[in-house]
């Protein structure tokens, strides 16, 4: 295989722990906003959203159950999209972001959680 910077292919489980820690801090954000009333969701459930929100980016931040936290984020953001896109309001520039986190949340579930996880492998 080659590659332009074959020493750094050692670091491999870096990538996985940058993302895991984005998506983390990101959910984070949205579950502290939904808790506060700081969002747009006002239902009643929004207060209950958003602390499962918090317990999941808990996880992905300390790599503990990463791939299930990464699994249920991704039907999360799955569920934004689709009522973005039951409003017509797909591809426009907050969407683009929940797309691309949902596409971090997916490689996740696939790299599995890098480096500093406390997830072990089976």
């Amino acid at each position: 295989m080659l590659s332009l910077f074959p020493s750094l292919l050692t670091y491999g489980q870096v990538g996985p722990l940058l993302i895991r820690l984005i998506v983390g801090i990101t959910l984070l954000y949205f579950g502290y906003k939904k808790l506060m009333n700081k969002g747009t969701s006002s239902g009643s459930n929004a207060k209950g959203y958003g602390a499962v929100e918090i317990l999941i980016s808990i996880f992905l931040i300390i790599g503990l159950f990463t791939q299930l936290a990464a699994l249920l984020n991704a039907i999360i953001l799955v569920i934004k999209l689709g009522f973005k896109a039951r409003d017509k309001a797909f591809l426009t520039d907050g969407i683009n972001y929940y797309i691309l986190l949902l596409v971090m949340a997916v490689s996740l579930i696939f790299t599995g959680p890098g480096f500093f996880a406390f997830d072990l492998p089976l």
